[in-house]
């Protein structure tokens, strides 16, 4: 049983609903909203013994994409992955224990935040190095047009993967073996502080270097779940087929590029477009789409108690797990 799982029966439970496709999915983004928040709020307390790149505001994207994955579908992440992992279904439990550097981590506690992985739900892991998930999924993508199984593969990337010589060079091999792989790549508009206009030529169309490779490009507002969903739904068609494709989704996130902060005052973004955040939260966003639904507001308040309430109870449990060292002994003796 995933945590969503876990979540939904809490809800019928609680609150007596009968949740539409549209509040299930209001349900996920609630859930990695309500871990992260959590992660951010207990960050200073060196609870988390590595570094965190949060995904605050970015959720329609990860939830969107991974709601149209079978469980065998595979999908690698980036070093921005913890929304990623829960929305394919990576136990939460697992990742809180990682982070926290205990052998109940979904690696053993020597991975942290980066390093995530849960295969069992077709996370095969998280790649710190910009642009290096591309490659390595390809690799998985082949594998699985080799066995001859139904599975695609899922790449993350962001926007400054573009800037890559593995990038370029992957989407030649993709589309030269016609692998069934989706790339999505979530362009928030920056790498670390530096904007796009000071790092690739603005004149740069993404589209055309795609379609240079014969690979389908496809772009939408990733700030709306909706759009995600629907665009992921029809270029899965195309990869299900053995037709790659590349999805640009337009984001951003809304805390400090590594760190539990916000970094507003650091200047290099504009004031005019920090209040644009608050405007195009996805979770708002969804609010407002839904508000002439009856009760919706009652709802969805309901949803948060409950999922926070959950993700609290599991930030608990691990916080009072063991460290343990005994498998990581075991590994250092193969090792040696």
């Amino acid at each position: 049983m995933t945590d969503m799982d876990a979540i939904n029966e809490l809800i019928d439970e609680e609150e007596p609903l009968v949740l539409s496709e549209q509040l299930k999915l209001y349900a996920q983004m609630r859930f990695v909203r309500e871990v992260e928040e959590l992660i951010a709020e207990k960050y200073s307390d060196q609870i988390f013994r590595c570094p965190v790149h949060l995904s605050v505001g970015q959720e329609a994207i990860a939830i969107g994409v991974c709601s149209e994955l079978t469980v065998a579908d595979k999908i690698m992440s980036t070093h921005r992955s913890h929304a990623h992992y829960l929305a394919k279904g990576g136990d939460l439990y697992a990742m809180f224990c990682e982070l926290m550097g205990k052998e109940a981590g979904c690696c053993l506690g020597r991975g942290g935040s980066m390093h995530l992985i849960d295969k069992a739900q077709g996370f095969y892991g998280s790649i710190p190095i910009v642009g290096s998930s591309l490659p390595i999924a390809m690799g998985i993508a082949l594998a699985e047009k080799q066995s001859e199984s139904s599975n695609v593969v899922v790449a993350f990337v962001g926007d400054a993967a573009v800037e890559t010589g593995q990038f370029h060079e992957s989407l030649n091999f993709i589309s030269l073996m016609k692998l069934p792989i989706l790339i999505v790549l979530e362009n928030n508009g920056y790498s670390t502080y530096a904007p796009i206009s000071d790092r690739q030529p603005k004149d740069r169309d993404l589209s055309a270097t795609a379609k240079g490779f014969g690979i389908p490009f496809f772009s939408a507002n990733g700030d709306e779940i909706e759009s995600v969903v629907k665009l992921t739904k029809e270029s899965l068609v195309l990869v299900r087929s053995s037709h790659p494709v590349l999805i640009e989704f337009s984001t951003f996130r809304r805390y400090e590029h590594c760190g539990p902060s916000f970094d507003d005052e650091l200047g290099y973004r504009s004031e005019s477009e920090i209040k644009t955040y608050s405007q195009r939260d996805p979770l708002e966003k969804f609010t407002e789409a839904f508000i002439s639904e009856p009760n919706f507001v009652k709802i969805s308040e309901s949803i948060q108690r409950i999922v926070n309430k959950y993700v609290v109870q599991v930030f608990e449990r691990a916080l009072n797990a063991p460290q343990g060292n005994a498998k990581l002994n075991e590994l250092d003796a193969i090792s040696l």
